[in-house]
């Protein structure tokens, strides 16, 4: 009888060490089947995402910089998908933002190139504005004594009272046509008298002191 007991308990233990075992590696490929299929979905999420992401960049339906793109496009290229649509996009969009980047330049050297002859045109537009300024000054000077004394200060900054003064009085085919030349002390006299000053500056000649010695002008 104990004999029987003995031999239907080791029975019994076999049976629940079978279980035990069949049960662990069952829920072991369970665990291993779930962790296949969540890659394998998370996988075809990012296929996917990157799909709808590189066709809105290819069609350029979306609101991203050029360096938005980039960071993207790096992103995607990062989970390595293996499928030739996605590389076949990506090889696309590669092509279209250098294209696009290389444009960009283009445009912004374009523009710095005009912001800086704009300047130019600017700072030679107001280059003699000082002696026109000085020149009309005395043109339109009250008195006679007013005049005198501002013709006085602005020889100053001639070489000599008989520096030439050229006037050009019309201009065809890059060539000038001058008036009679004069000397600055006989022009700002003539300024004095006339009381008018329809001239522009156009050059100026300087010594190595920095005295004008010759003045162009333009008239209006």
């Amino acid at each position: 009888m104990n004999l029987l007991v003995k031999s239907a308990s080791k029975l019994v233990i076999l049976i629940l060490a079978a279980f035990v075992i069949t049960t662990g590696t069952t829920s072991c490929k369970s665990k291993k089947k779930l962790a296949r299929e969540q890659a394998e979905k998370e996988y075809a999420m990012k296929v996917e995402q990157a799909r709808n992401d590189l066709t809105a960049m290819l069609e350029g339906t979306t609101k991203w910089s050029l360096d938005e793109q980039s960071r993207r496009l790096n992103k995607i290229k990062s989970y390595n998908i293996d499928d030739p649509e996605i590389m076949d996009m990506i090889t696309r969009l590669e092509a279209k933002i250098s294209m696009e980047k290389a444009e960009a330049e283009r445009l912004a050297e374009e523009e710095r190139l005009k912001r800086e002859e704009e300047e130019r045109r600017m700072k030679e537009a107001t280059k003699y504005e000082k002696i026109d300024n000085e020149l009309f000054a005395i043109s339109s000077s009250t008195t006679i004594d007013a005049a005198n004394k501002k013709i006085t200060l602005s020889l100053d900054q001639f070489e000599s009272p008989d520096v030439p003064v050229l006037i050009i009085i019309s201009q065809s085919g890059g060539f000038n046509d001058y008036d009679r030349p004069t000397t600055i002390s006989k022009f700002l006299n003539y300024l004095k008298d006339k009381q008018q000053y329809k001239y522009k500056v156009v050059s100026v000649k300087r010594n190595e002191s920095g005295k004008i010695t010759e003045l162009e002008l333009i008239k209006k």
